[in-house]
């Protein structure tokens, strides 16, 4: 009697493993060195288990947020954001970048570490069946200031790293922006920059995601929250301003009584069907 209970119960344990896994439809390869060999920054990879036979993935660089100072690649709005996209065809790639901690100056190496995971996709494509030509970024605050970067801030603008793989494209085909600054022009001092904004005005010029927008770039989300106490609405207002002025395409969207920090189902409303029809109509290869 005892070794059937037992035997039930292992029977259950396996059925339920395989039940979760079977739901689960993506991998995650953790802590893959996308930067330099002396750096400490990793970056997740989420990837679909059922990769399309004879085609290749479109893929997409998430952004953690936490004001340039703090976060991390695997908290709570990254893993929905990289599950959600994993289990809709995409490979995901969420990074860590250089933080400004104890007053070191990370501007502009935080976009630099970026702009390379874009280019590491790329020089990997081969290897993860990733389409190099599809290619977009998501980030939330400080993350989707640097998604707006991502998307708005070309070779004109002298901000691509010098390396590594310099050889690979930092351009991104779209991006969502979730309620980043715009721009820093009110903010007379930030620890990334190492110098306040009335001793170098053109540093916090050059890193407000407005002062980059012109015809050619890629279209981009703008999500927001009316409860956010961070970073006002105001901010992502000014960036559909902006990118409305220069002629990009670009759609904005203003979520009632959701407050920062949201990931893609907060309990306001379920963003998956509009961030994944945004990426699905710009990714996925048209046939």
């Amino acid at each position: 009697m005892k070794l059937a209970i037992y035997l039930a119960i292992f029977v259950a344990m396996i059925s339920s493993r395989a039940a979760a896994q079977q739901q689960l439809a993506y991998r995650v390869e953790k802590d893959l060195q996308y930067l330099a060999p002396d750096r400490n920054e990793k970056a997740d990879l989420y990837v679909p288990l059922a990769p399309p036979v004879g085609a290749r993935m479109p893929a997409v660089v998430i952004i953690h947020g936490g004001g340039f100072t703090g976060g991390k690649k695997d908290a709570a709005r990254e893993l929905n954001i990289g599950g959600t996209l994993a289990s809709n065809g995409y490979v995901a790639m969420s990074i860590d970048y250089l933080l400004s901690v104890d007053g070191l100056v990370t501007w502009p190496q935080n976009l630099y570490d970026c702009k390379t995971a874009v280019r590491w996709l790329r020089k990997n494509a081969d290897r993860w069946q990733i389409d190099p030509e599809h290619i977009g970024v998501i980030g939330g605050s400080a993350g989707g200031h640097l998604a707006a970067m991502l998307g708005l801030a070309g070779p004109d603008a002298s901000l691509d790293p010098p390396s590594p793989y310099a050889d690979f494209s930092c351009r991104v085909q779209c991006a969502v922006d979730m309620y980043g600054p715009a721009s820093f022009a009110d903010r007379p001092h930030h620890a990334m920059f190492g110098k306040t904004q009335a001793e170098a005005p053109e540093l916090y010029r050059q890193a407000s995601p407005i002062a980059h927008a012109s015809r050619d770039d890629p279209p981009m989300l703008i999500l927001h929250g009316t409860a956010d106490k961070t970073v006002p609405v105001a901010q992502s207002e000014l960036m559909a301003d902006a990118l409305k002025k220069a002629g990009v395409e670009h759609q904005l969207e203003i979520i009632p009584d959701a407050p920062h920090t949201f990931h893609l189902q907060p309990k306001q409303r379920d963003l998956r069907p509009l961030v994944l029809g945004f990426f699905d109509r710009y990714l996925k290869s048209k046939t």
